[in-house]
């Protein structure tokens, strides 16, 4: 049977990481060495296994779980629930977050750098209006583009965050351990840089983009599905080695500039000011360029992405064009929130989303020991989602846990299920849940042999 040669290998890696590294994944590392300054191990250490773990073990579930995307991997629950995590999935990578982020990360690190007297919010609508332009241009006539891109701007925005990396740790702004960690971790490094890698969506990313590097090794003439299943976990820690070190070198930088810097709002500042301190204005235009196309690359990827989904999901509804049309209105709108609103308002639906993700993961991994039974899934899946929704409340803004009317009922819970306080509240449940499965599959199968 074939498997994949060496080069094949490194070439199913690297598109494996253009997938999931976007511009965007800078920004989280670089605040967070920030924060956690002297911490910074710890923290990096956390964001790792879900910023770099959960996303390999995503695109390797699908593999070993032979299905043809996530709707057909989550049905396996149900349909509804399928249906329902596949578009609360797709969209919060999509147009409500991850998609409105590229525009203001790439403003956050060009527009305001460059021109600094523009105004902050009529330069953001100006030039959020022109990305989506772009995007949706791009969009409707893929072509070439997407490739085009990932060969020749990818690359450049490697090769310029290499330059910037090797100066910074030839000439550090200052030592790790001179500034003190601040906010959350300076009492949870680690938990809080776990959550902290919630933020790069890679998780759910891998999920929903598996599919395409599952298809790409099958059409490389890979054909039994434990050689697709073994072949995609190869590629994924050549890549999810890549983006440690790139994520571990970015956290190290941003420690350091805390010698020169206070903490920034947001990463996308803290490595606009990096920038900057080393390379001067040349640095900043030549960032703000790479760091823009870098976006808009993903931006499209993400809007055709999408747009297929929906467009799939449902038939009878509007077509793909009509579906870019309508995200990129969407991602539009919710750009010119500003990137500390998208920040704020992403984490608690990740806060929601991510925990049904990784149990999902974990027991499409772990299937054949109890059979894929669907009465597993269902239990489990539903304890976890209901502990989930505490969490949900428990990360609203400030001004939004006042007004939640479940929000006495949130901290109730958070008093009593073990690890709320770190965010973790979901595990417990779903250990019971995963429990109360079993045990009803092991009654189901009672009941079958009496019938026998």
């Amino acid at each position: 049977m074939k498997k994949l040669t060496f080069r094949e290998l490194i070439f199913v890696a690297s598109m494996l990481f253009g997938l999931f590294f976007g511009a965007g994944n800078l920004i989280f590392p670089a605040s967070m060495g920030q924060m956690a300054g002297s911490s910074m191990w710890q923290a990096a250490a956390g964001f790792l296994i879900t910023g770099v773990g959960l996303p390999l073990l995503g695109v390797a579930a699908l593999g070993i779980s032979r299905e043809d995307g996530l709707l057909e991997l989550s049905s396996r629950a149900g349909r509804r629930f399928g249906l329902f995590f596949t578009c609360a999935l797709y969209l919060t990578i999509g147009p409500f977050f991850a998609i409105p982020r590229c525009a203001t990360v790439s403003h956050t690190v060009g527009i305001e750098r460059i021109l600094p007297g523009t105004g902050q919010s009529v330069g953001l609508a100006v030039f959020s209006f022109l990305f989506f332009a772009a995007v949706l241009f791009f969009s409707l006539r893929p072509g070439e583009i997407l490739t085009w891109v990932g060969k020749v701007l990818n690359p450049l925005f490697l090769c310029f965050l290499g330059i910037l990396v090797v100066r910074a740790l030839i000439s550090p702004m200052g030592g790790i351990g001179a500034a003190e960690a601040s906010g959350a971790y300076a009492d949870s490094a680690f938990f809080t840089g776990l959550l902290e890698g919630y933020n790069t969506m890679d998780a759910l990313a891998g999920l929903a983009f598996g599919i395409i590097v599952v298809d790409v090794i099958r059409s490389l003439g890979v054909e039994k599905p434990e050689d697709v299943a073994e072949s995609t976990v190869k590629a994924g820690l050549f890549s999810s080695l890549l983006m440690a070190v790139i994520y571990i070198l970015v956290t190290v930088i941003g420690a350091q500039s805390r010698g020169v810097f206070p903490a920034s709002a947001n990463g996308g500042e803290a490595l606009a000011y990096i920038a900057d301190y080393y390379f001067g204005s040349v640095g900043a235009v030549i960032l703000a360029v790479t760091v823009t196309v870098a976006c808009l690359k993903t931006a499209v990827g993400l809007i055709t992405s999408c747009g297929e989904t929906f467009a799939k999901l449902f038939p009878k509804g509007p077509s793909y064009s009509v579906w870019a049309v309508i995200f990129c209105i969407v991602s539009f709108l919710i750009a010119n929130l500003g990137l500390d609103s998208i920040i704020a308002w992403s984490m608690p639906v990740l806060m929601f989303l991510y925990p049904v993700a990784i149990v999902l993961v974990a027991l499409t991994l772990t299937g054949r020991f109890f059979g894929d039974s669907p009465v597993v899934l269902r239990w489990t899946l539903g304890f976890t989602a209901a502990a989930a929704i505490f969490d949900f409340l428990r990360a609203l803004p400030g001004q939004m846990q006042e007004l939640a009317p479940l929000g006495w009922l949130a901290d109730l819970a958070g008093g009593i299920l073990p690890f709320s306080e770190q965010g973790f509240g979901w595990v417990v449940p779903a250990v019971l849940g995963l429990a109360v499965g079993l045990m009803c599959r092991r009654r189901e199968q009672r009941r079958g042999a009496d019938v026998r």
